[in-house]
C-alpha cells in the first residue's frame, strides 16, 4: 500500500558502523529511487485500459448502483495496485561525516501491508462467526480469515523475509575521493561520481546518489563543493538507476 506507510524518526535508530566519527549532518527521506519517467508512462497506459475496463463494465450493468459499484470499484481498485507498482517510493537515511556517507535503504511497503492484513483477518473473522451463529455449515470459511492471519505472524517474525521484501541495503559513499559532481536540482539529487576497476583490467564510472530535502539541498551540496574545490562540478540531469546514476547520453 503506497498511500498507508508509518512515519517515525530513523536516523537515531540506524545501527551506524562509524558511530564514533562525528556527524556533520544526518537526515531521512522518502524518494522513489528509479527511473520515474518511465514509471509515469506505465501509469498513464495502465489508467487508460482500467479507465476502458470500468468503463465498459460501468455500461454493462443493469442499474445505476450496480454500474458505479461495479465499473467504479474496478478503477479505484486497479489505480491503487497500478500505483503500488509504479509509485513505490524507499526510505533512504543518511550519516554524512567528514569521512563517508552512510546509507541505509528500504522499501517501506510491507510495513503496512502487515496491518492492513491483520485487521482484514479480525474484520473478516468476526464477520464469518456472525455467519456461524446462524448457520454452523458457515465455518469452513473460516479458512479464509484464518490463512490471512497466518501470514500476517509468519510475516511480522520472520526477520529474514522482512528484509528480502523490504529490499533492505547498506552501502558507504568514500566522498572525500569522488571524481566529479553531478546536480539534479529538480530532484534534489547529488551525484557523485567514482570509477571501479574490474579484475580483467576493465573499468566503469557511475553516480552514488544523495537525495536531500528540499529546505537542505544547498546546505549539503555546499559542503561537498568546499570540501572538494577541485572536484569538477556540473549540473543536469541524471538518469536514475536502482544502485547509481548515469549522465544522459
Amino acid at each position: 500500500m503506497w498511500f498507508i506507510q508509518p512515519k517515525r524518526d530513523y536516523v537515531a535508530e540506524m545501527p551506524w558502523k562509524h558511530a564514533d566519527e562525528p556527524a556533520v549532518m544526518a537526515w531521512q527521506i522518502r524518494a522513489r529511487d528509479y527511473n520515474t519517467f518511465i514509471a509515469n508512462i506505465l501509469f498513464f497506459i495502465m489508467f487508460f485500459i482500467i479507465l476502458g475496463v470500468g468503463s465498459l463494465l460501468f455500461l454493462a450493468e443493469a442499474t445505476l448502483l450496480a454500474s458505479v459499484l461495479g465499473g467504479g470499484g474496478i478503477f479505484v481498485f486497479g489505480i491503487l495496485i497500478t500505483m503500488s507498482m509504479t509509485h513505490q517510493t524507499a526510505i533512504i537515511v543518511y550519516r554524512l561525516t567528514d569521512k563517508r556517507i552512510e546509507v541505509f535503504s528500504w522499501k517501506p511497503q510491507i510495513d503496512s501491508v502487515k496491518p492492513v492484513m491483520k485487521w482484514t483477518a479480525i474484520i473478516s473473522g468476526l464477520g464469518v462467526l456472525c455467519l456461524v451463529f446462524i448457520n454452523p455449515d458457515f465455518i469452513i470459511a473460516a479458512i479464509g480469515p484464518v490463512g490471512i492471519g497466518v501470514m500476517a505472524a509468519l510475516m511480522g517474525n520472520s526477520k529474514g523475509y522482512q528484509s528480502m521484501v523490504r529490499n533492505e541495503e547498506y552501502h558507504e559513499i568514500d566522498w572525500p575521493n569522488a571524481e566529479d559532481i553531478a546536480v539534479w536540482r529538480k530532484r534534489c539529487l547529488i551525484g557523485l561520481r567514482f570509477t571501479w576497476y574490474n579484475e580483467d583490467g576493465s573499468h566503469y564510472s557511475v553516480y552514488s546518489k544523495v537525495y536531500c530535502h528540499k529546505k537542505d539541498f544547498e546546505k549539503c551540496l555546499d559542503i561537498f563543493k568546499q570540501r572538494l574545490p577541485n572536484t569538477p562540478y556540473r549540473e543536469g540531469k541524471l538518469v536514475v538507476h536502482s544502485h547509481f546514476a548515469t549522465l544522459p547520453e
